[in-house]
């Protein structure tokens, strides 16, 4: 299968690409996220830990990494009001991996912004508020973080 695009010509920005350091314990910095995500505006209705699945399943001896999937149900209710497509890529994620003990990487994707990169969401002014809108939502979330 190919690509319309080169992966390796996508800039970050595009992408809505974040990322932070937190300089905590694995645990506390899962709780900091959640907090963190919840007082920017998004509800955490999924979250699991992919290592700990692994690590159980197939012996996989992974670090610790941990996915808060977080929604805004206004700005979600809009996306899937203009195509319901999206709800393949709901929620939006925030991953909390350890780099190092005491040390964690939190890592974020617009999942508005890659559906309108991959044409799965419309390019019109209804969509450009709802990345502008999830935008603002996150750059609190990293700004707080």
């Amino acid at each position: 299968m190919s690509l319309g695009f080169d992966p390796a010509e996508i800039d970050p920005d595009d992408i809505g690409e974040k990322q932070a350091t937190l300089e905590m314990d694995h645990e506390s910095a899962i709780e900091h996220v959640r907090e963190t995500a919840e007082a920017a505006g998004f509800g955490v209705p999924v979250e699991f830990s992919p290592s700990e699945m692994l690590n159980e399943k197939v012996d996989a001896n992974r670090d610790p990494y941990y996915v808060l999937g977080a929604c805004n149900p206004s700005v979600a209710n809009r996306a899937l009001e203009e195509t319901l497509k999206q709800g393949a890529l709901f929620p939006c994620n925030f991953v909390i991996r350890e780099e190092e003990p005491g040390r964690q990487r939190v890592y974020h994707v617009s999942i508005m912004r890659i559906a309108r990169l991959v044409g799965i969401a419309p390019d019109n002014d209804a969509w450009a508020s709802i990345v502008e809108d999830t935008g603002e939502l996150t750059e609190q979330f990293f700004e707080d973080l």
